[in-house]
């Protein structure tokens, strides 16, 4: 059956290489926008503008559009988008609450025909022909969410599985969540698992120190089933004990700072 609803999918294409940062950021334009196929549209905001260099994610139905987060610091997220929704109806839904992915939301309810949900949202979205399911994963923060797009077979895990450091909050609740996204993931065909950062480079076990906007060798975004599994793997193991490892592809990083928010400096 996974094998049916996988041939079914829409494909696309990623990029082999991403805009980072530079080095000269008087000619780096603040948004790379990559359209994957017609209806999906990946956003990442320059390093020159905000150092974690979030990706975004906008997504067409027949009847309206899906935004999923809206950028770091100062984005300018209202503007880009309204360029790119095509006259749709938006709805803008969030991998979870930290800094670095809610800053455009008071700009984007300023747009008319713009609904801009709570982090933690986790409700199926449906855009007209097509069903973006949710599950919430807290763990990471309390409101992280993954949301599977059934037209392309992408799950998109937010702050809680990329290539990257992956900052634990509360680590039986995060080992919990993704016991719980494999077993979601397990059941549905995953082309991709695409989350909202890049910190690993492409030299495996090694990533780029934090506030680092330049990233000129860094890992592919994509990630897939394997890396979820391993994590899983990897937490099961240290459940009695968490503790910081480097893997190939993300580092598990539990107990982080107290008042820890991914985009503030207290993410050492």
């Amino acid at each position: 059956m996974l094998l049916l609803l996988a041939l079914a999918l829409q494909a696309g294409v990623l990029p082999e290489k991403w805009m980072t940062g530079g080095p000269d950021c008087a000619q780096t334009p603040a948004w790379q926008v990559h359209p994957y196929n017609a209806d999906l549209l990946i956003l990442r905001q320059s390093g020159c503008v905000h150092y974690e260099k979030p990706f975004l994610y906008l997504l067409f139905g027949r009847e309206r559009a899906m935004l999923l987060d809206t950028g770091a610091g100062r984005p300018g997220t209202a503007a880009m988008v309204e360029k790119l929704r095509r006259g749709l109806p938006l709805v803008v839904v969030h991998s979870h609450g930290h800094g670095d992915h809610v800053a455009g939301d008071g700009e984007l309810r300023a747009l008319s025909g713009v609904t801009v949900m709570a982090p933690g949202f986790a409700e199926k979205v449906e855009l007209g022909g097509r069903t973006v399911e949710a599950l919430a994963i807290p763990g990471h923060d309390a409101t992280s969410v993954a949301f599977y797009d059934q037209q392309t077979g992408i799950l998109l895990t937010g702050d809680s599985l990329y290539p990257g450091r992956l900052y634990i909050q509360d680590f039986p609740q995060y080992l919990a969540s993704m016991q719980q996204l494999l077993a979601f993931a397990g059941a549905r065909p995953v082309r991709h698992v695409l989350g909202t950062h890049i910190e690993q480079s492409a030299t495996p076990f090694v990533d780029y120190p934090v506030r680092t906007t330049y990233q000129p060798a860094e890992h592919r975004l994509e990630l897939g089933m394997e890396h979820l599994t391993e994590l899983v793997r990897e937490l099961r193991l240290m459940a009695g004990k968490p503790e910081r490892k480097a893997l190939a592809s993300f580092t598990i990083y539990p107990r982080p700072p107290r008042n820890f928010q991914h985009g503030s400096t207290g993410a050492q």
